[in-house]
């Protein structure tokens, strides 16, 4: 199941996703459910919603509209860092031993076809394509083994990071440098685990303006999923909403000769292999 928030000229709606990309209201078809996604996470209500969606699909319940940014209201967005072996490589860092985890703020997040703002306090702004993970239920204390049974599903994510605050300031400043405004897309919706058997067999990849910069495959993450989960459980209650960022491959622009950063105009495509694809351009914020 595909779920997502469209923007509509009534508002913003919480919606299901045919595989044609068409939109349900689900709220219309079943009038007790949530109107926000995170709200239906926190709610535990996913199988009411797929029911809402069958209902819907079968009525030709179809609504019009853009799709917004599917999560708005984390808990928490915590991210890893040096996730896979040729990023850690490529960026001359040592290969880590355990997690390497930061976070982000509620403000950093933006959907499809948003606007990344460059700020006017950097000339080093980074893409990164990253696969999303959507916890579904409350996690504390759990095993590698059962970690999948705590998500609800994954998105197609880009850790846009502002490399001369992250790496050119006093101590390395890593929450300044990951967290101005419109620095987490995430999008185009939320694709339930059910239908990701396997999220470590992925294909990921990033264009800009066309060119592929990014391509790899999730089978090469350091630390999968259910050892990230199982090692953020141990200190902390992950909870229904919640976004973990699990890291970048290879390709950053950082890292290449000559350098590439992105510029006012650029367009960049995040593509995740039964995801979708996550489009947003960028502008300068003077």
């Amino acid at each position: 199941m595909k779920l997502g928030m469209l923007k509509t000229a009534a508002g913003l709606k919480l919606v299901g996703v045919s595989g044609d990309r068409k939109y349900i209201d689900l709220c219309q078809v079943d009038s007790s459910l949530p109107h926000a996604l995170t709200d239906l996470l926190r709610s535990g209500r996913l199988a009411d919603a797929h029911k809402a969606l069958e209902t819907g699909l079968a009525k030709g319940a179809f609504v019009t509209g853009d799709l917004g940014c599917p999560i708005t209201t984390p808990e928490k967005i915590i991210c890893i860092g040096l996730n896979y072996k040729d990023h850690a490589e490529e960026t001359k860092a040592e290969i880590p031993f355990e997690p390497v985890c930061f976070g982000k703020f509620g403000n950093t997040l933006i959907g499809p076809g948003d606007q990344i703002r460059l700020p006017a306090v950097s000339q080093q702004v980074d893409y990164e394509a990253e696969l999303v993970v959507v916890i579904g239920k409350p996690a504390y204390r759990v095993s590698e083994a059962e970690a999948l049974h705590y998500v609800a599903g994954y998105m197609v994510g880009h850790d846009v990071s502002a490399r001369d605050w992250q790496k050119g300031r006093p101590g390395g400043q890593w929450l300044l440098g990951k967290s101005p405004d419109t620095f987490a897309p995430i999008g185009p919706y939320l694709v339930t685990s059910d239908e990701i058997p396997d999220p470590h067999q992925l294909k990921i990849s990033l264009q800009l303006n066309g060119q592929t910069m990014q391509d790899s495959s999730t089978s090469e993450l350091l630390f999968n999923i259910n050892q990230l989960i199982a090692h953020l459980a141990k200190i902390m209650t992950l909870q229904p909403g919640d976004l973990i960022f699990t890291g970048t491959p290879a390709g950053v622009g950082m890292a290449r000769n000559p350098r590439v950063f992105l510029q006012p105009g650029d367009k960049v495509d995040v593509t995740i292999e039964h995801l979708g694809t996550l489009s947003n351009t960028v502008i300068r914020d003077e």
